[in-house]
């Protein structure tokens, strides 16, 4: 995939492009990841899409200089700057874990322009109770402030929830890796601070879903405990075009064969 750069304010946003369809496919990634594995989907999408991905703020190349938080606006005029550039007014979207939740942001938004709507182990399907105290409460987030740099009851309480098998052995390890070195740690506050506002109104994106009939493929690991496809289920309730699958994976669905997969089905 080729690098390239949108000038937005004081920053600096990267990209990679590849593929040489008519239609445009947008690429959103999963946390503390970049444009990299999108390029596993060059070889089959790439016949039917020109393929954009980007790096959100504080991931990959993107280089974010406003010294505030990313919000929804910022998404919007980004994409709608990449969209100028491209010389589109339409274009399908694909969103891979914490990308999906940004996804989601986005359709609300720009449903009007919207053709498809990809969703891999999606973030966002479901409100988490621990990342709303942290982003949206000051006193969450002083708490993961001092959790991030004081860490010692964080393990323990942990460690003692698998113990007690209120957290199964999945969940635990994803949590544990996620926050096992300081800069692993720092990387979770900053990224959960500066996205804080990215909180997507699931009734709002079905009504878009729905007046614009945005096909929707929603794709899960059947091993994946972090994103089940119990969540898919519960999204889906009838009034929008949808369908989902769920694959012999875990969490990673950014595989070789997605490309294939997610041919089949649109």
């Amino acid at each position: 995939m080729q690098s390239f750069y949108l000038p937005y304010e004081n920053s600096r946003i990267h990209g990679a492009i590849a593929g040489k369809g008519e239609d445009l496919l947008i690429c959103l990634h999963g946390f503390g990841e970049s444009t990299l594995p999108f390029s596993r989907l060059v070889p089959t999408l790439g016949k039917i899409f020109t393929i954009v991905a980007i790096d959100l703020p504080l991931h990959g190349k993107t280089e974010w200089k406003e010294n505030r938080r990313f919000e929804r606006e910022d998404l919007h005029a980004i994409i709608t700057l990449l969209l100028e550039t491209q010389k589109k007014s339409v274009f399908s979207l694909l969103g891979y874990s914490m990308g999906g939740r940004v996804a989601l942001c986005l359709t609300e938004m720009m449903g009007s322009q919207m053709r498809e709507l990809i969703l891999l182990a999606a973030d966002g399907l479901r409100d988490n109770p621990w990342h709303q105290f942290v982003t949206q409460t000051s006193i969450g987030h002083r708490l993961f402030k001092h959790i991030t740099y004081h860490p010692k009851f964080y393990f323990w309480l942990l460690n003692t929830g698998n113990k007690l098998k209120l957290i199964n052995n999945s969940l635990h390890r994803f949590a544990n890796n996620s926050m096992n070195t300081l800069q692993k740690r720092e990387l979770v506050l900053n990224v959960w601070t500066i996205m804080a506002h990215m909180m997507p109104n699931r009734q709002l994106i079905k009504q878009q879903l729905a007046q614009y009939r945005i096909h929707t493929l929603l794709i899960f690991g059947k091993y994946d405990r972090v994103i089940p496809s119990s969540l898919g289920i519960r999204f889906m309730d009838g009034t929008f075009p949808a369908e989902m699958m769920v694959l012999d994976k875990g969490h990673q669905l950014l595989t070789e064969d997605l490309g294939e997969i997610i041919l089949d089905k649109i």
